[in-house]
């Protein structure tokens, strides 16, 4: 007999081998290009003139920093002024990223200077086995150019104390973020008589001036060498990097019955892998385009963790500067950028107002050792599907029409829904949402799926809740403009 795998197993497996290959945010944007790419997208460059580059019936994406990525299709029937959906997601997680002089040693060990990025729950990288990964920029041809490196095996590691030597650890454990956060990477002696590496470069590659102090001497000789080798290039060929600490346990399904996903990034590698799978899957039936009237379009941006306020982040022009351009798509094939300002800033605030975005991060399933610390009645399972995150503060973005646009969609997708508040006693958290509902002017709704431990090294979530969020994305990009049609809001 051959066994036959389920749709949501399916979807889950594909998703598994997305994050495992994807411990970085550049890692998430490359290997989302590349699932663009075999779907027939089209790389565009947000520096280029987009004259006669964009048309109707076609499919496109572009990235910012290498870290934040957008992708789109245009509707056949696309007028200007016509409205968007768009599902938003985030690419970065907490994380232990290197200093910028990460050298350092202690009691014969060799030792790597590490930030803090994001609000991780740190004490759960204690005793992991990392390693690291990131963009490195390095010398080709007489051009500085980013590569991307993921080193597969353990070089680092957080140690805890022993219990000895700590005997309320227990039941108290507290730490250091600066002085004991501190991964080892190796014993100076061992390194001292095995090193295959010199201190410095050849002397012939040593500039009369140097602004900053050479690799070797701002991080460990011997993890420059590593980097080299996993971007195939000399040592002297590496200028510069940034780099993340990842947990090379690899992510895999778990529960007796499969039913878990035990992983890394969970929050929220989950939701940017759905958005990108629910516009490739609305597309699949080929000529889905040809009665379409609006555009529908996925952003996923990095710096979530840390507020989004950088030049890649939800809060920046990245994506108001999209919108803006494909707001005065004409009736012509080709977008004209040369069009009066007034008559682009009018396009653009149709589109803006006629557009819908559904925020999509992870979401906070019921915890069953610490139940109390959920609202009594909004209590989300994992796989039971997507859930609507509402708050009365606007730290989240859902309203009525919101929840009754997607509640349309799902019931095309046959999708279940569950909907969340968190406790009156609780301050509760926010996504890329309400930043982006500001900034556009667009209505907007927060879901994601729900998921255990978040922000720890390894998070739980959900097998089949990756075909429950895709499903859902795809029905809402093929359905938008009926649906929205039939929702009314002044």
């Amino acid at each position: 007999m051959v066994f036959k795998m389920s749709r949501a197993k399916a979807y889950a497996s594909d998703f598994l081998a997305f994050v495992n290959a994807s411990p970085t945010p550049y890692h998430v944007v490359d290997n989302a290009k590349k699932l663009l790419i075999n779907a027939g997208f089209l790389e565009l460059k947000e520096r280029d003139s987009w004259s006669g580059k964009v048309e109707k019936g076609k499919k496109y994406f572009l990235t910012r920093n290498g870290s934040s990525i957008i992708a789109f299709a245009v509707g056949h029937e696309w007028k200007r002024g016509n409205g968007i959906a768009i599902v938003g997601a985030h690419t970065d997680s907490p994380s232990l990223r290197l200093k910028p002089v990460s050298k350092s040693s202690s009691e014969g060990y060799l030792q790597i200077g590490v930030e803090l990025y994001g609000g991780g729950l740190w004490h759960t990288w204690f005793d992991r086995d990392l390693s690291i990964a990131g963009r490195v920029y390095i010398s080709e041809n007489g051009k500085l150019v980013p590569k991307l490196i993921k080193i597969n095996k353990p070089i680092l590691r957080i140690p805890t104390l022993a219990i000895h030597l700590d005997r309320d650890a227990n039941t108290k454990f507290e730490f250091n973020k600066e002085s004991q956060l501190f991964p080892i990477a190796g014993l100076a002696e061992d390194i001292l008589n095995k090193s295959e590496t010199s201190e410095n470069p050849p002397v012939e590659e040593q500039p009369s001036f140097r602004p900053l102090a050479s690799m070797n001497e701002r991080h460990q000789p011997k993890v420059i060498a590593l980097i080299a080798e996993a971007a195939g290039v000399p040592i002297s060929a590496v200028r510069d990097f940034e780099l993340i600490l990842y947990d090379t346990h690899t992510s895999t399904f778990g529960g007796i019955s499969d039913e878990f996903i035990f992983s890394q990034r969970l929050d929220n590698q989950m939701m940017s892998y759905c958005a990108i799978r629910g516009l490739i899957d609305s597309l699949e039936a080929g000529n889905v385009l040809e009665g379409d009237s609006a555009i529908r379009l996925i952003s996923c941006f990095d710096h979530e963790e840390i507020g989004s306020e950088s030049a890649q982040g939800a809060r920046s022009s990245f994506l108001p500067s999209i919108v803006k351009r494909l707001s005065g798509l004409s009736a012509i094939p080709a977008i004209d950028t040369d069009e009066d300002a007034a008559v682009t800033s009018r396009f653009y605030e149709e589109t803006a107002i006629k557009s819908f975005l559904i925020s999509a991060d992870m979401a906070h399933a019921v915890h069953p050792n610490y139940s109390g610390k959920y609202d009594s009645t909004h209590r989300p399972q994992i796989n039971k599907g997507p859930v609507i995150k509402i708050n009365a503060n606007q730290r989240y973005s859902t309203n009525s029409p919101g929840i009754l646009l997607v509640e349309e969609a799902a019931k095309i997708s046959k999708t279940p829904l569950q909907l969340f508040v968190v406790r009156n006693d609780f301050s509760c958290g926010s996504t890329i949402g309400p930043a982006l509902a500001s900034l556009l002017g667009t209505r907007t709704l927060d879901l994601g799926n729900p998921q255990l431990s978040m922000h720890s090294i390894r998070e739980t979530g959900g097998s089949e809740d990756v075909e429950h969020a895709c499903s859902l994305f795809a029905a809402y990009f093929n359905h938008y403009t009926t649906i929205e049609e039939t929702i009314f809001v002044d």
